[in-house]
């Protein structure tokens, strides 16, 4: 039989009301509890900002009272290095002249031995100890006591000079300029990013770089694009080389992380042991990157004719040989090893010569000067770069890299064709009288109030040899805008006299812009006088007497 179905339960008006009202209210419930939701992350986003401003200000009040604090012990250093630098020089001074004396003390050491020997060898009544013979015995102890005493001063000068050398270099080192930019987290952290410090070798700027950039195998764009913002955002003070690339030399080098593309586990291990390098080379990404970026192109390296670098077990010979710990408790797969370590350089490219600059209807005169002209634009740039080696040391074993060694030579060519300031010595010289030097400059270059010109024997071996020296401002007597005259006193020419040369030392260039013509000083007249042998003499003579 067929069920009859019953109808649909139906709801009164009053309860379709009742149940409206509910939901009204539940749902103005939620509603008034989303406007305090709303209101309460209004409040924290504001005090977050307000706290974010405020710790913004404080940072950058430190950072003022930092650069600030960086700037006056700048200064301080600076005056401290000069101070230091003088020092030595007048230790070096009294160095040579104790030298000197030490020299000088041995004549008369040896005459007055011989004296005693000789009277020694009388026989019989001629046997007196007379008057003479006690003066040379007290003239033998004076002249021991002085030798002892003029050594035992020299191992202090030699000690105070390594001491000073030690402090200046320790300040030396906080002096040279240097530049760094983070790139790892966000731009901020310090894991990843580049170091630069840069010097002046013989005039010549020379830039040194230690990156270390993204890791894994997929970021190879993102490596290039690292280097890039590190060469654009570095900057130096000063307009000579201000930016990387504004350097003579720059050498590149670090973590660079750049891995051995599609050559699998098995094809790469084989190919390091049997040294098969070379059949990897072309799948090394910075091998590849190098052919469509043109900055990397700017680089050069050496062959890759060693074993990569990374990744290796700690205190060991062996690659990767560690499970390594992926996600949601998965096995995940060895490093393959690459040659994340490297050393590249990069020689400013020379400026393109003039175009046209052999014309048709130019003598031989115009050509020769043109050719002199073009020779000298060439003189400004460094000769050459050559690496002597390039390979990885096996022995260290604290970290899964191991290190990478390059050897240079690197050859500069000489800045200047001529001197940069011509020197002369007026007049006669000699102990008996004060003497002048005129010099006058023949090329600009950055002089400097630590300048000085040194007396030199002819056929001096090093910057350290002077006689004696004067500084060219404060010992300036007269000038004009193309001689200055500089006084030398009396009391630092040697008394002996001697072939002798003038050099102009620039404290800007570290080196000899100018040397004199060769020319006599002659010996003292009133030593001469006073019965003392001219071999016998030196600057320190008259200190020793009195």
């Amino acid at each position: 039989m067929s069920r009859v179905m019953e109808p649909a339960h139906t709801f009164l008006p009053s309860e379709w009301k009742h149940a409206n009202r509910v939901h009204f209210r539940s749902a103005e419930t939620e509603r008034a509890r989303s406007e305090r939701l709303a209101a309460e992350c209004k409040r924290l986003i504001e005090e977050s900002e307000k706290s974010a401003k405020r710790m913004q200000q404080d940072a950058n009040q430190r950072l003022e009272h930092r650069i600030k604090d960086i700037k006056f012990w700048r200064q301080e250093l600076d005056q401290k290095l000069q101070e230091v630098v003088q020092e030595i020089e007048v230790l070096i001074t009294f160095k040579n002249r104790v030298e000197r004396a030490l020299e000088s003390c041995s004549e008369p050491l040896k005459a007055t031995l011989d004296c005693l020997n000789e009277r020694q060898k009388r026989v019989a009544i001629d046997l007196v100890s007379d008057e003479v013979e006690r003066e040379l015995l007290k003239e033998k102890d004076v002249i021991e006591g002085v030798i002892t005493l003029l050594q035992r001063t020299l191992e202090q000068i030699i000690e105070q000079i390594r001491m000073s050398l030690k402090k200046m270099l320790s300040w030396w080192q906080q002096m040279l300029q240097n530049a760094s930019e983070s790139r790892g987290i966000y731009g901020y952290w310090g894991n990843k990013g580049g170091v630069t410090i840069r010097l002046s070798f013989y005039g010549h700027m020379l830039c040194f770089l230690n990156c270390h950039l993204a890791a894994h195998m997929k970021y190879a764009s993102e490596r290039v694009d690292e280097f890039e913002y590190i060469l654009d955002s570095q900057t130096f003070q000063g307009k000579k080389a201000s930016s990387i690339l504004d350097h003579k030399v720059v050498f590149w080098f670090g973590d660079l992380n750049f891995r051995i593309e599609d050559h699998g586990m098995h094809f790469i291990r084989n190919c390091i042991t049997s040294k098969n390098f070379n059949l990897m080379w072309s799948k090394d990404q910075l091998t590849v990157m190098k052919k469509n970026v043109p900055k990397l192109q700017q680089f050069e390296e050496g062959p890759l004719d060693f074993q990569p670098t990374y990744k290796f077990d700690l205190n060991s010979d062996n690659y990767d040989s560690r499970v390594q710990k992926a996600w949601f408790g998965l096995t995940g797969k060895k490093r393959k090893p690459a040659w994340c370590d490297r050393i590249l350089w990069r020689v400013k490219p020379r400026p393109p010569p003039p175009e046209d600059i052999f014309e048709e209807g130019d003598d031989d005169a115009a050509k020769e000067k043109k050719k002199n002209l073009l020779e000298d634009l060439m003189e400004k740039y460094p000769l050459k770069v050559v690496q002597d080696s390039y390979t990885s040391s096996m022995e260290y074993g604290v970290s899964d890299h191991k290190p990478v060694i390059g050897m240079f030579r690197l050859e500069l060519r000489k800045m200047y064709d001529i001197p940069l300031v011509r020197l002369h010595a007026e007049g006669d010289w000699s102990a008996d009288l004060d003497a002048m030097v005129t010099y006058s400059p023949l090329q600009p270059f950055p002089s400097s109030a630590w300048d000085w010109i040194g007396l030199y024997k002819v056929g001096f071996r090093s910057i350290s040899d002077y006689i004696t020296y004067t500084w060219v401002k404060d010992d300036q007597v007269a000038f004009n805008d193309e001689v200055v005259q500089v006084y030398v006193s009396k009391e630092e020419i040697p008394v002996v006299g001697g072939d002798c040369v003038l050099c102009y030392y620039s404290s800007n260039l570290q080196c000899i812009v100018g040397i004199s013509e060769p020319f006599k000083v002659h010996e003292s007249r009133a030593a001469i006088e006073e019965g003392l042998l001219p071999e016998n003499i030196n600057g320190l003579d008259q200190a020793i007497a009195s």
